[in-house]
């Protein structure tokens, strides 16, 4: 449903502009927050479910959700403030679990169930009846009728039915997650299995009850601003195109200047430093046997489920600091005293950051989306910011990062320039369903001598689940950057880099 304005979409921006604002604000912020859920239902008539209460503990839910904090027991009475003294630090990293199911907010979807639809015309050959292999399906008042107990979910019977009158339910985030993370709990609620989930955010974008949040560091990260810490943000290559097709880089960067930010840097330029040292790594250690196979690393989603699923191969797990971190060190090279932001287009990242390794170099982490609400709580106007690029500092490689099979394109390129005649050979899956499907294949062997990128999100980064634009506008977007980048590849010793 990404690409698309539709309601949920609508109250979570809200929940974060509001959010937003209050962080901004000088007043009594805890009064400011615990006014919001009146604000996204300002009467006494329901504007998305059926009562206005159940609308505002839902908003409520979100709103601690938008500060970091989890969310509230159901077997006591709790403010929505209540932990907010610990979260009005700068210092605040995210608690796993990322991703929650707001209990309120759930409709219990039924999962997994095949059943008989009114499109059923009772008709005389029933071949619903004959193909079922376990006499599940009977007549009942002239229609089909499936008997729970007994059906095994085979699908027989919807594929032969002439009228597509047999469907089976699914639920829409189980059906996004591509790893069997959705769960129910024992009231039917969807629930993530956290030793499962690799925090891809796939289900959050596709419920359409908007039942599923994530945490946010907006609050933290502003008021760190407020409080006149050296805030730097880098963003990541996926950024072109999502704040209007007509707003340029440079309007961005002056957007974001104007939001507290002391300075604005590209992620892609950590992208071509991974892409180097990913070629020299791949020639040294996979063309010459030491190696079975390469994975890339950049994705969190896609390294969090080779660590977690496939353990014994975790060698063949890029060690290559992530684009994030990369850019992250570079920068605090030359400003140590800084806080950096990485924006972007992932959930992931999010937990990614917060591992021991990564938190010294990467305070916060807020995507797209939640960058948007910031601009809309200052009331950015880009018409007011000179148009251009403004932002040399990365090449066409690494801002290709943002779209599958951009990464492995990225390092070929390179190892053909660096080591001229070198055979390589790549492969790149996206989505994790496909993603465990190539780690199996890698596992078996099939994939010796291969470097292999893998995207949690179908579509890569410009598909992740903080973006605004469409996935192929996007693309297009990100296309149109790599061609006009006046570098193409990165230097072959780039690997230790001062920023301009």
């Amino acid at each position: 449903m990404r690409g698309i304005d539709t309601q949920t979409k609508k109250i979570r921006e809200q929940v974060f502009e509001e959010v937003a604002r209050a962080a901004y604000s000088t007043g009594d912020v805890s009064h400011e927050l615990e006014e919001i859920p009146y604000k996204i239902t300002p009467s006494d008539v329901p504007l998305y479910r059926e009562s206005i209460w159940r609308e505002r503990a839902i908003a409520s839910e979100r709103v601690r959700l938008a500060m970091g904090l989890s969310l509230r027991p159901l077997d006591r009475p709790v403010h929505i403030t209540e932990g907010f003294a610990e979260s009005n630090i700068s210092e605040k990293y995210y608690e796993p679990p990322l991703m929650q199911v707001i209990p309120s907010a759930c409709d219990m979807c039924e999962d997994n169930k095949i059943e008989v639809s009114n499109m059923c015309h009772g008709c005389v050959a029933h071949p619903c009846m004959e193909v079922c292999p376990k006499e599940a399906i009977s007549m009942v008042d002239g229609h089909a009728f499936v008997d729970q107990d007994k059906c095994i979910k085979c699908g027989k019977c919807i594929a032969i039915c002439p009228y597509h009158a047999i469907i089976k339910k699914i639920r829409p985030c189980a059906e996004a997650c591509g790893i069997n993370a959705i769960e129910s709990d024992e009231h039917g609620r969807a629930k993530i299995n956290d030793e499962k989930c690799v925090s891809c955010g796939q289900c959050m974008a596709s419920c359409p009850f908007g039942a599923i949040a994530d945490k946010s560091q907006i609050f933290q990260m502003i008021r760190a601003i407020q409080h006149g810490d050296e805030v730097i943000a880098e963003i990541a290559p996926a950024f072109e195109g999502q704040f209007g097709a007509d707003v340029t880089p440079a309007q961005v960067i002056a957007a974001l200047k104007e939001c507290g930010f002391k300075d604005v840097h590209e992620v892609a330029l950590g992208a071509d430093i991974g892409a180097v040292s990913e070629a020299h790594h791949y020639v040294k250690e996979v063309v010459n046997g030491d190696l079975p196979f390469l994975l890339t690393s950049c994705c969190p989603a896609w390294s969090m489920l080779a660590k977690k699923y496939f353990p014994d191969i975790i060698d063949s797990v890029s060690q290559e600091l992530t684009p994030m971190v990369a850019t992250a060190r570079s920068i605090k090279k030359k400003y140590p005293n800084s806080k950096v932001v990485f924006i972007g287009p992932c959930a992931a990242k999010k937990l990614e950051a917060s591992r021991r390794t990564v938190r010294s170099d990467v305070d916060f982490v807020i995507t797209f989306e939640e960058l948007n609400a910031i601009f809309k709580a200052k009331n950015i106007d880009f018409s007011k910011y000179d148009k251009g690029r403004s932002m040399h500092e990365a090449t066409g490689a690494g801002r290709g990062y943002a779209v599958a099979g951009g990464v492995i394109s990225a390092i070929e390129q390179c190892i053909e320039e660096y080591y001229p005649g070198t055979e390589v050979q790549t492969e790149h899956c996206e989505g994790l369903a496909e993603c465990k499907k190539m780690l199996l294949l890698a596992k078996a062997g099939k994939k010796d001598g291969c470097m292999i990128e893998g995207m949690g999100c179908p579509g890569g980064c410009v598909a992740g689940v903080g973006t605004i634009l469409p996935i192929n506008k996007a693309k297009l977007a990100v296309a149109k950057t790599v061609k006009e980048s006046t570098t193409k590849l990165p230097a072959k010793d780039l690997l230790e880099i001062e920023l301009p």
